[in-house]
This record gives structure tokens, sequence and C-alpha cells, in this order.
């Protein structure tokens, strides 16, 4: 392990949390990961798919990220590294199930909305991100911040964007 408490991306594990090394790009590795996903749910809007298609996907896989986040953070001795981006990827993904027109405005609002809950983490989110030492900890504060995001964007939206 380097410096930085960064494993060797040498593992697939390690690459999934990182979202494919995305964590490991110098400052602001969280930033940066959910910039990396808004390709993906922008590609993914331009189908128009609807959004309850995504809920099991995106809870099945936060599972997923819950489990191998605890077993990487036992095994390296680690709580809630920077370099994990995945919490973000799906605190994104969250905030997305809001959205209502799919174009870049309202990507760059949810975008905008989810790094403030994030970064400010507001209750719940803060207990999960503090008192659980879990990879549950771990990966659930990002989806809470994503409910918030998600929930003033349609405020914004109904009330600002119309």
């Amino acid at each position: 392990m380097n410096q930085d408490n960064r494993p060797p991306l040498k593992r697939l594990d390690i690459l999934f949390l990182s979202f494919f090394g995305v964590g490991y790009l110098p400052f602001a590795p969280g930033t940066w990961g959910t910039l990396a996903t808004l390709p993906l749910l922008y590609g993914i809007g331009r189908f128009h798919p609807p959004f309850f298609l995504f809920i099991p996907f995106i809870t099945i896989v936060t599972i997923i990220s819950c489990f191998i986040a605890e077993v990487i953070q036992k095994e390296f001795n680690l709580h809630d590294p920077q370099w994990i981006v995945i919490d973000e990827v799906l605190g994104m993904s969250t905030a997305w199930l809001f959205i209502r027109e799919h174009n870049l405005l309202h990507l760059f609002i949810l975008f905008i909305l989810f790094r403030f809950f994030d970064i400010a983490k507001i209750w719940p989110a803060s207990y999960f991100d503090k008192k659980v030492q879990h990879g549950y900890g771990t990966i659930i504060d990002d989806i809470i911040s994503g409910i918030y995001a998600g929930s003033l964007y349609l405020v914004i939206a109904q009330f600002i964007l119309k």
C-alpha cells in the first residue's frame, strides 16, 4: 500500500470501489467520482428509460458495494478512505432517479446539489458517515445525500425550471 492508503489497482475489488481508478485522481476524489458518473447517466437518460427500472440495479450494486467496502476496509485497516468513490457513483445515480428532464442543465443542477449534500452530510447521512464503522456506513451516507439532492432538485424543477 502506498503513502495515501491506496492499495494497488491490480485487484478487481479495488478497481470496482475506486470506479476504475477514478478515486485515485489527485484532489477531491469524490468530485471526480461524481463527475465520472455523469456521462453514463447522460447517455442512459437520452433513451428516457423509466426510473423504476434502475431501483433494483442500484439496490443490488449498493449491497455489493457495502460488502466489498467492508472486506477491503478490514483487510487494509481503513475507514471510509477517499479513494473509494463507488459511493459517489451510487449517490449521484440515486439523485438521478429524480430527474425530470434528461438534459445537461438538469444533470448539472443534480451534480451541484449532490456534491453539496455529500459534503454537508446532513443527518442522517452524518450518522452513517461517522458512527457506522461497517462498509454500510461508507456507502449509505451517499445514498441519503442522493435522496436529499433529488428531493431538492424536484422542488427547483417544479418552481424555478418550469
